[in-house]
């Protein structure tokens, strides 16, 4: 064989041909601060062709073969354009990162020696284990698959503008560096992807923070020497007539290792899947998924129906797998129920139903490789929680399968509660597409659409947050609280609705909003509201519990102090404390603070005195004071503020 011929790399434009030398010490320091940074920056530029299992192993490896040998000259490329200060080390190791992957990803040629980074990785190594990492939601796999579409050089430019903040011209730069043939083309391809840097700090890119799942056990047990296997099977034979005939092995009656149990073979059968019937819903004393019927056009499809099921209980590598959280991704324990079977926008869609969870596949319509599995917690799902399912996502985009029971769909502008609701098609089912809610990186929020789903004579308001099932939205005093159906109910929650991002991706059932204080503020400026928010999840923990303070004119609720898995502003508890710094127009600065109309008094105590008779606390205080609320009911029971 003979070398492979490589042009020369000109230098770049910024870099002089005596650039800074790097010592070892100084380059291994700056690898090892920066190692989880450097690893995701290499699995996000590998070929996705290689499996998610075999990009780890082999970022790890590109990582730890980028520490040089010696002294090393390095041109200078700022880590991030925010103003941190260079360092030389850093820059050396991702530029030597960035040209391992960008040549790993690199076709072989025959009449030249493959480079290292081109061959699977010595080490790390990992026997009998699939390592992949978690996995995120919808948007990030749709990430994925976009930058999987795209050239190395392509996704090189989009995880260096979005990951380490690097603008164009530098991006450029460090691309000619690392031996990219043309880093304008690789720009122009990657401004093709939308820019969704955030999620690229998503667990599902992050090679540090993985899953462990068993190799492929049935072929690894025909690999297995015969010998082996005969001496085995010798082994269990002596120990087994060793026993005492009426005594119990390690395992009790259970049969042997990967015996073909009957419930999980139904389980994996079309033909024994539950399909119930379209008018089931109108007679059952429950109405829940459980009597929801099969829909969709490909709802005969066996073939289809069985990859599902055996995706299902064996995700391969190539199976971008999600769940909310406290839900477990495991095969179904008996035939599930099929609740769609067909095509939405670009691909074959099947939602099943096991009694605990819903689960959706989803694999390309043009027959490329690669699949989605979700699953989704609707454990005590009623008939208001069980109104919609999501079927797709596609461009920001998002389409529902709602219940037999939902006779009109339409989508409403939560953060305006004057505007019109636009209705929505229904085709068998199903709506048309509408948009999701957007929430920038910067956090501003201009509006929130929401679900609207009539049911005879109720309507409901449900909202996307990432996840199969969407969220249900009330309002009022826990205990009592209503759906989101009327003008005032609207009013009512849209300062808040743009504080539905923070619970985004967390298994969240239900979010209710109660309007629990109204206070007069100081030097005449009119009066604020008090709401606390609560969302609640399907898991029943992590709960999460928002009080948010509004003042005449605002456009958006404050948040003012915030806690999790607290029975507070919920069903069990419904009272709250919170209170907050406000300063007035006058530029006076005081402590408010404000409990429901149990409270009977509130006394802060720490950097601010001050107590006061009924729910409203109103004190003077300074810039930057702290302190501690305590309020009393009327029961003679105390209770602290929310922090």
């Amino acid at each position: 064989m003979q070398s492979q011929d490589v042009a020369p790399r000109p230098a770049p434009p910024s870099a002089s041909p005596t650039g800074p030398v790097v010592d070892v010490e100084q380059a291994e320091a700056a690898l090892v601060e920066h190692y989880p940074r450097l690893v995701r920056l290499a699995y996000l530029v590998l070929p996705p062709g290689l499996g998610r299992g075999r990009r780890v192993l082999s970022a790890h490896s590109l990582t730890q073969r980028a520490l040089p040998r010696n002294r090393t000259t390095t041109p200078v490329i700022p880590a991030q354009s925010t103003g941190r200060a260079v360092d030389p080390g850093y820059a050396l190791v991702r530029l030597r990162v960035l040209r391992a992957a960008l040549e790993a990803g690199r076709p072989l040629k025959r009449p030249a020696w493959p480079k290292r980074s081109q061959l699977p990785p010595l080490l790390p190594q990992v026997r009998g284990l699939k390592l992949f990492p978690r996995s995120g939601g919808a948007d990030e796999l749709a990430l994925d698959q976009r930058l999987s579409a795209l050239s190395a050089p392509a996704r090189a430019a989009y995880v260096l503008r979005g990951l380490e903040q690097l603008p164009d011209a530098e991006v450029r730069q460090l691309l000619q560096a690392a031996g990219a043939a043309d880093p304008d083309a690789a720009l122009r391809e990657a401004d093709e992807v939308p820019a969704q840097y955030a999620l690229l700090a998503s667990p599902e890119f992050d090679p540090c923070s993985l899953q462990a799942r068993p190799t492929d056990l049935m072929r690894r047990r025909q690999h297995t020497r015969a010998a082996l296997v005969a001496g085995a099977a010798l082994v269990v034979c002596g120990a087994l007539l060793g026993m005492p005939g009426d005594g119990w092995g390690p395992d009790g009656a259970a049969a042997p290792s990967y015996a073909q149990n009957p419930a999980a073979r139904a389980a994996l059968d079309p033909a024994r899947l539950t399909k119930v019937a379209p008018a089931a819903w109108e007679t059952s004393a429950r109405t829940d998924f459980s009597v929801w019927p099969a829909r969709g056009d490909l709802t005969g499809d066996e073939e289809l129906l069985r990859r599902a099921l055996a995706v299902w209980a064996r995700p391969g590598e190539s199976v971008g797998v999600s769940a909310t959280p406290g839900t477990p991704t495991g095969g179904p324990s008996g035939p599930p129920q099929l609740l769609y079977a067909g095509t939405v926008d670009n691909a074959r869609v099947v939602i099943l139903h096991d009694g605990l969870r819903l689960a959706r596949y989803a694999e390309p319509k043009d027959g490329t490789a690669g699949a989605a599995l979700d699953f989704a917690r609707t454990d005590g799902a009623g008939r208001a929680e069980a109104g919609a399912v999501v079927l797709g996502r596609a461009d920001g985009n998002v389409r529902y399968l709602t219940a037999p029971w939902v006779t009109g769909a339409a989508v409403r502008d939560l953060a305006a509660p004057g505007s019109d609701a636009r209705e929505l098609t229904l085709t068998d089912g199903v709506t048309a597409p509408l948009a999701s809610p957007v929430q920038q990186q910067s956090g501003a929020c201009a509006s929130w659409n929401v679900l609207e789903l009539t049911d005879g004579s109720d309507t409901r308001v449900a909202t996307d947050l990432g996840e199969l099932v969407p969220a249900r939205l009330t309002t009022g005093r826990p205990g009592a609280a209503k759906d989101v159906s009327g003008p005032e109910a609207r009013a009512d929650w849209a300062p808040y609705a743009c504080s539905l991002g923070a619970v985004r991706g967390q298994g969240v059932r239900s979010v209710n909003a109660w309007r629990f204080a109204a206070q007069p503020l100081p030097d005449s400026s009119g009066s604020g509201a008090w709401v606390c928010t609560r969302a609640e999840t399907w898991r029943g923990a992590g709960a999460r519990v928002l009080a948010q303070f509004r003042t005449p004119g605002g456009a958006q609720g404050a948040v003012a102090a915030k806690a999790q898995d607290v029975p507070a502003c919920g069903e069990r508890d419904p009272h709250v404390l919170a209170g907050v710094l406000w300063k007035s127009e006058g530029g006076h600065w005081y402590l408010l603070a404000a409990g429901d109309r149990a409270t009977e008094s509130i006394e802060a105590t720490g950097g601010i005195s001050g107590s006061a008779d009924g729910n409203l606390l109103t004190a003077k205080a300074e810039q930057g004071a702290r302190a501690e609320l305590k309020g009393t009911l009327d029961g003679g029971r105390t209770i602290g503020g929310l922090r």
